[in-house]
């Protein structure tokens, strides 16, 4: 007896109707906009009210592209699209025609070492191993801008490894570091739906120096695990003379809106080995804690 196939499916693909679409007889009929398919729809799509629908896209679309590439984790690197490499802090100091500008630009040159650490991290949680399943860990994730971003996305080149770059539109003209990963390299309209993936698949994170969109993105975070809304996880604040000065933790305690406890939610780290050795020790003692007695 021969065997009996079953068909997978019964219904065309999208794109095969949406070839077909494509060939259609040009009538008033199928001229009209509301003849296109919905989903080819450019202008139905960008309506106003269809904004809960671009949300879950802007949602799936990235995870999609991660799991199809094997992700089981990520290294995720904050840090401000201001800090260049040395070389580049040096040329802007260089340039500085007054006051003002020179104390910003030897500022930039103090702060352009966090360039060479970031980068330096990047490569180091880069060689993690992938696991049994295939999966790869500590992937190194940005936001896929300039300056500390591409520091991160550069060390995990160094080392042909893949990272990730999640880009968002803004108003002024912007675009990928050219050292993320093609395939990887993503851009939102929601800064919403940029945090929620930055932290889907974080399993660690290192906050360089930086601005407003530094501290949203980890002050989210430090609320997540505040609140027990996320697992901890190792939250690397590179730069304690920084972040003391800019931030006043300790007042926070003292002020009675947050507890000693919660100051506990972050590290203090000077160099990209020490940062990875806490990551490393973070993992070892959950491993021993969770291993079965």
């Amino acid at each position: 007896m021969t065997e009996t196939r079953v068909p997978s499916r019964v219904f065309p693909r999208a794109k095969q109707d949406a070839d077909a679409a494509a060939q259609s007889v040009s009538t008033p009929q199928t001229e009209s906009p509301a003849y296109k398919l919905a989903f080819q729809d450019m202008d139905f799509l960008l309506r106003e009210n269809l904004r809960p629908v671009r949300f879950q896209l802007e949602l799936l679309k990235t995870q999609l592209i991660l799991e199809e590439a094997h992700i089981g984790s990520t290294f995720v690197f904050y840090g401000s699209a201001r800090i260049p490499e040395p070389a580049k802090a040096q040329a802007l100091l260089d340039m500085a025609t007054d006051d003002k500008s020179r104390r910003i630009a030897e500022s930039l040159v103090a702060k352009s070492k966090y360039y060479d650490m970031a980068r330096e991290l990047a490569q180091l949680c880069s060689n993690f191993p992938r696991d049994e399943a295939g999966k790869r860990h500590f992937v190194v994730c940005s936001g896929g801008g300039p300056s500390i971003m591409e520091a991160a996305n550069r060390g995990a080149t160094d080392v042909h490894a893949e990272s990730i770059g999640l880009n968002i539109v803004l108003p002024h003209e912007q675009a990928p570091n050219p050292y993320v990963t093609p395939s990887l390299s993503t851009q939102f309209h929601y800064f919403a739906l940029r945090k929620m993936h930055f932290l889907l698949h974080a399993r660690a994170l290192a906050a360089f120096p930086g601005g407003f969109g530094t501290f949203d993105e980890l002050f989210e975070l430090l609320t997540l695990i505040q609140t027990g809304k996320i697992e901890p996880m190792p939250v690397l604040l590179f730069g304690r003379e920084f972040w003391e000065r800019v931030v006043n933790f300790d007042a926070l305690v003292e002020e009675g809106v947050v507890s000693e406890r919660d100051l506990g939610i972050f590290r203090y780290v000077e160099s990209a080995a020490e940062g990875w050795a806490v990551v490393q020790q973070f993992y070892r003692e959950r491993q021993e804690k969770n291993a079965p007695k």
